[in-house]
């Protein structure tokens, strides 16, 4: 049996949702005449609250296209340490805005009101980065899927008014949070500037991720996405699949947390662990005891068909899925009772 818990962007379609695509009515979205592609994008924007929102190839064009957006060459952005946009999406803050980060040690990936005060450059200070943006990443992937409190957000957003920032959501996993928290979507819709919000993670799409924000930004942001060379033709047999797992997968997100739930006491329990992160949501972080040879652990496992993978300085990564089945689940388990 092989068990792929690298991420959750391994999963395929479903059979509903590939008979969504297939049925989808399509047009040139590049000429923004794709019905399917208007349809989600009018849905979500909807959701959020927010008056638009563009459809993308990816969640890293998404967060790239707001950060051009809300800022200028030579500006910096206030992220924590452990942000997506800082570590995985090929240096773009510099390389695409021109734009540095300010980067805050917080609590598995969340930053506090407090810290990004202490961080905001003062705006006549000249010899300092004339400070922009404020982007926040919920649920945070090397923070181990770690949601952050609405509570804080709100001093956020407060602090980012009363010092005319901008306020930016990398929400690839935000479908996880929501899933485990109280807030509706128009809850942060009413915070955020923008919110990048994934498809083709949790909610088990091929690709995609959308844009929400004012009618402006995303007036702004088809210009970006168009210069990066993001527009697609007949991407409404993508957007079908994005619409279909709004209406079809959320509900099964709850699944993929009481499966990495499991994952976490099994590992807790085994001798060779140093270490499990708290999980929320459907990323589990461990460590192994300082005995233990990482990359020989990692390869026992593949052996066994069981596939996760290091994400540095000894912490390792496992993240349940939609396609991550009951069987699947009941080898994992089998097989970490038996690492003692």
């Amino acid at each position: 049996m092989e068990v792929n818990l690298i991420s959750d962007t391994v999963t395929k379609p479903s059979k509903g949702m590939l008979e969504a695509m297939f049925s989808a009515v399509v047009g040139d979205d590049v000429f923004k005449e794709d019905p399917s592609v208007n349809a989600l994008e009018e849905e979500v924007a909807s959701l959020f609250g927010k008056e638009a929102a563009l459809f993308f190839p990816s969640g890293t064009m998404t967060n790239q296209t707001a950060i051009k957006i809300h800022t200028q060459p030579g500006q910096q952005l206030i992220c924590d340490n452990y942000s997506h946009i800082f570590h995985y999406e090929g240096g773009g803050v510099s390389f695409n805005s021109g734009v540095s980060c300010r980067l805050l040690q917080g609590n598995r990936g969340r930053i506090s009101a407090e810290l990004i005060g202490e961080a905001i450059n003062t705006p006549d200070f000249y010899h300092s980065p004339k400070t922009a943006l404020v982007s926040l990443e919920n649920t945070t992937n090397m923070g181990g899927g770690a949601v952050y409190d609405f509570v804080e957000i709100k001093k956020i957003k407060a602090l980012c008014d009363q010092h005319q920032l901008a306020l930016h959501l990398d929400g690839a996993r935000l479908w996880n949070a929501l899933e485990v928290t109280s807030e509706s979507p128009t809850d942060y819709g009413t915070l955020f500037d923008t919110i990048s919000l994934c498809f083709s993670k949790g909610l088990g799409c091929p690709v995609g991720s959308v844009l929400v924000g004012s009618k402006e930004a995303i007036e702004e942001a088809l210009r970006i996405r168009k210069v990066f060379g993001g527009g697609m033709r007949q991407a409404g047999y993508l957007a079908a699949a994005a619409t279909y797992a709004l209406h079809h997968h959320r509900a099964d997100l709850k699944e993929d947390h009481n499966k990495a739930k499991a994952l976490s006491d099994a590992l807790e329990a085994s001798t060779i662990v140093q270490s499990v992160a708290p999980v929320e949501t459907n990323i589990v972080i461990f460590s192994l005891n300082p005995d233990q040879n990482e990359s020989e652990f990692i390869y026992k496992m593949k052996q066994k068909g069981i596939l996760f993978i290091s994400l540095g300085k000894g912490k390792l990564r496992m993240v349940t899925h939609r396609d991550y089945t009951d069987a699947q689940h009941d080898y994992v388990l089998t097989t970490l009772t038996q690492l003692n």
